[in-house]
Formats: structure tokens, sequence, C-alpha cells
């Protein structure tokens, strides 16, 4: 390296919060299945701490070698719903004490893949484990779980949104907390290093490592040297920055693939904001012309820096995947915090920015007395927005239990906080109930 590029680096980790957001092993379940479920999560125990047993240490010598701050290391796993289904248990929840209890073993942050893909359909192990998910992610502190009910080429199994509305509810009755720990998607996939929604895709390599990138604050730091010049200055900008801040990514990534003897997998682009100060998403709309998030041009503002990140990553990195874009979780951004309170922003307008960014309706509160036929709507919406524009899209939205709009809830630490947003309360219950299957679109048949 250049030692300008090396001054760049050390400015943007110093200065502007830049860092590895997580170093995420995938896993590979499938040699533990067994019709015994006692000896399955043996297995299960055993592949996780023999897999991953130098994953924290390995971090930890990159972090202190190279200056550079990995915030997260996480293990995701081939979806348990796929791996019980051969037990004869009842529900799932000792899986997920056992996922629980490998974490905590290996010192990992968490561990994702108590998850169900059921977009067209569902076999037995699904419907065990989606029954056990309120019981199970409440009694763990690491264990993440998501529920793919939808995706372009399938549609959308509506019977699977009215059911996940009921489990989200079902879970914030118990713990609204938890419910930052499920992600529902549309066209989910398979390399995801972030969580909640992470797991081990059926088409991947028995162990992999997977890196996600952050770096939010660079970005606004780059773009205040370009204010008032025209948006093709500030896309390329934005594309420059990306590719400076992925090149870091894939570096680490591969140190950590050598060192742990696993296959590289994929360096993840999102922009992956915290509620510290100057690490915010909000604040790079703003920063490009908006009063405030929210302001009509968002969604535009949204769009352009979601395309100049993406541009400027793959021509960083040979092997970029996952969900790369920019996220808007609420509770995670303190633009959106702030935007929320001053009501800037609201559900409507973040639905439509959802349109064009990463994921979805993330970290959002909403009135402890939403009821589950609500939550199931939003689902079918974001679904609806994922399906039709083969693109994916999710809802991680947490019910405050006991809470009214203006009302916080504390995730604490780089969760943050989040108002408690209004909801439509306008019923979709009889359209939800409905069930059956919302048909592909018709520009999904491409063969």
């Amino acid at each position: 390296m250049e030692t300008k590029q090396i001054l760049d680096t050390i400015q943007m980790i110093s200065e502007e919060k830049l860092d590895i957001r997580t170093i995420t092993m995938g896993i590979s379940l499938f040699d533990c299945i067994d019709s015994d479920g006692e000896k399955a999560r043996q297995k299960i125990y055993e592949k996780l701490t023999t897999s991953a047993k130098d994953l924290v240490k390995v971090a930890d010598q990159i972090e202190s070698e190279y200056g550079i701050p990995i915030v997260n290391k996480r293990i995701s796993v081939t979806p348990i719903s796929m791996i019980a289904a051969a037990c004869h248990d009842d529900n799932y929840v000792a899986y997920a004490q056992t996922m629980e209890k490998a974490a905590e073993t290996l010192g990992v942050d968490l561990i994702g893949g108590f998850s169900a893909l059921v977009q067209k359909g569902y076999q037995s192990g699904d419907r065990k484990l989606i029954a056990s998910m309120p019981e199970a992610l409440s009694e763990t502190k690491r264990v993440c779980g998501s529920v793919n009910v939808g995706s372009t080429r399938a549609g959308i199994n509506m019977d699977a949104v009215r059911q996940m509305g009921r489990v989200v509810k079902d879970l914030s009755e118990i713990d609204p907390v938890s419910c930052m720990s499920l992600v529902v998607f549309a066209n989910a996939v398979e390399d995801n290093p972030f969580m909640a929604g992470a797991f081990h895709g059926v088409g991947e390599a028995d162990k992999v490592i997977n890196v996600g990138i952050s770096g939010p604050g660079v970005v606004k730091r780059a773009l205040e040297q370009v204010k008032g010049e025209s948006i093709d200055t500030v896309s390329e900008t934005i594309k420059k920055t990306a590719f400076k801040v992925t090149r870091m990514g894939q570096f680490v990534g591969n140190v950590a693939a050598k060192a742990l003897n696993v296959p590289f997998g994929i360096v993840d682009l999102s922009l992956a904001p915290t509620p510290s100060q100057g690490d915010s998403v909000a604040e790079i709309l703003e920063e490009i012309g908006l009063e405030s998030v929210g302001a009509p041009g968002t969604t535009a503002a949204l769009a352009l820096l979601n395309d100049a990140v993406k541009k400027g990553g793959v021509m960083a990195c040979e092997h970029v995947g996952g969900l790369s874009g920019a996220f808007i979780p609420v509770s995670e951004d303190s633009g959106m915090i702030k935007a929320v309170e001053h009501g800037n922003l609201n559900l409507e307008k973040l639905e439509a920015m959802t349109a064009v960014c990463s994921v979805g309706l993330d970290m959002v509160a909403v009135p402890g007395d939403t009821t589950a036929e609500t939550i199931s709507g939003m689902i079918a919406d974001e679904a609806a927005i994922g399906v039709i524009n083969n693109k994916t899209t999710a809802v991680r939205v947490i019910p405050a239990k006991g809470k009214k709009v203006g009302e916080q809830i504390d995730f604490g630490g780089i969760f943050g906080y989040a108002p408690v947003m209004p909801v439509n309360t306008n019923s979709p219950a009889k359209f939800v109930t409905r069930g059956g299957r919302i048909p592909a679109p018709i520009h999904s048949f491409k063969n």
C-alpha cells in the first residue's frame, strides 16, 4: 500500500468510525442430522465448538496487529428447521438452547440460523420451529431467528405472513426487547453476515468466513469535501469511498480465512450505522442536501447512496454478497431517531425508502397495543416490495409492550433506543386471514 492509502485508512478508523462490523463464520449442520434429537444437539454443539474454536482469538489478533476495530464475532448455521426435521421432538427450544450454549462457550456475540424458509409452503420442521420462536428467543440472549415468507420466484406465503404477525406479537408479550432477535424476510440471501437475519445457506461450503463492513462516518466526511457540487460528483465521491472501505473488508476477510483455514466467502458492503454521533446513514442523506431525513427527496437520495456504494464496492472486491447497500434501522441510527422524534419521519416514508435500500422496516418500535394482524399487514407490504422489485426486504418490528406513541424502548449498546412510532389503525385483518399464496410476479419467469 502507498503511504497515502495507509494514512487515509488510519484517519478513517481513528476519526470517522470506520470498523469491521462483523466477522461471521458460516457453518453447515447437515452432518449433524439425527432422528434422536438429543444426539443431534450434541453433534451440533461439538461441531460448532470445534469449527469456531479460534474465531474470537483470530479476530482479536487481527484487531491488535492491524489496528482495525472488529466490533462483533458471530456464527451463522444451516436453518434449524431443516436440521431438526428428522427428529421427533414436539418443539425446538432445546436446539436454540444448544446454540446459546455453544455461543457462550466460544465467546461469540451472536449466533443466527434459528430459521425457516417457507416462501412456498411448510415442511414439518418449519411449523415446529416457528411455533417455538417466542419461547426460544425469549429464553436465549445470543440466538437470532428469521423466517423467509416470500421470494420473487415463489410469491408470498400469506399463511406464514399471518403466523409471523402472531409470533412477533407473542414474543413482545413475553419480552419486547427479544423482538430485535427476530426478522421476517422476503428474498433472504444465503451469505448474510449481519444479524438477526444471518443463516448459512444450503448452497454454501461446509464452513466459510463472511465479513460485514461499516463506514457511514467515512462517507459523510468525504461528502463534506464536495459541498454544493453536482449529484454526479456526489455519486463519484461515494463510489471512491466505498472502494477504500471494501478493500479493508476484503483484506480482513482473507487474513481471517487463512488463519482459520476456512474459505473466504464474501464482503457485505452494507453501511451499518450505530447510535454514536457521526456514524449515521441519515446524516449522509442530510449531507447530500436534505434538511432532515424524511423530507421530499429522501428516497431519491437513498437510492443514489445505495447504488454508489454497490458500484464502488464491487470494483474493490471480487466476492461481494450479503445485503450490500445502506441500512436504515431506526434505533441504531442517531439521525433516524432524531427525525422520528421531531416528526419528520413516519412509517409510510420508511416503507418507501425500503424500496431502494438494503433491507426493510428495521428496528422500528410500534405501540404495544398494535394487533398481530396489523404486524402481518406490515410484513405483507414489505414482502410485496421485495418480491416485485426482486430484492431483499425484511421486517424487524418491536411492539413496545405497555408503551404509547412518543415513548421510548431501550435496547442497549450498538442497538440503541427507538421512539415508539404511530401506526395506521385501520385493520387489515380480513385481508390477512384469507391465507393462501400471492402468486409470483409475471416478470419472475426468466427461463
